[in-house]
């Protein structure tokens, strides 16, 4: 499997787990509305990741936001796990969110050289 079809896997089982927020943000929307507004962003997260999937290429920002968005929510939880903020369990979705950011990072689509575009552009 080449580096770009693994990104387009990786892309649509992201997106569609993201996605999958909008479940428990139904759920969840009167009983804490934190969890709430944070499960809107990644839904809407994950749709935009799907879109993505078509044209990784032009689409690096996003997943290079993905990616250092899930370091950095897997810092916060990670943290508060360990200052006992949030249960020990948690800590499973800070083991997700790492390997989420490791693979979109290792498997983001590199950057166009200049002189491609200028290519193309001609």
């Amino acid at each position: 499997m080449n580096r770009e079809r693994a990104l387009k896997v990786i892309l649509v089982l992201v997106g569609l787990l993201f996605s999958a927020a909008v479940y428990p943000l139904a759920l969840f929307a009167r009983q804490d509305p934190a969890l709430a507004m944070m499960l809107s962003l990644y839904a809407t997260l994950g749709i935009f990741l799907l879109l993505a999937v078509r044209n990784p290429s032009a689409h690096r920002s996003l997943i290079a936001f993905t990616a250092w968005s899930s370091f950095a929510h897997a810092a916060v939880m990670g943290t508060q796990a360990f200052e006992n903020m949030i249960r020990h369990r948690e800590l499973i979705g800070v083991v997700v969110l790492i390997v989420i950011g490791l693979a979109l990072i290792a498997l983001a689509p590199a950057k166009e050289s200049l002189e491609r575009t200028s290519a193309v552009a001609a």
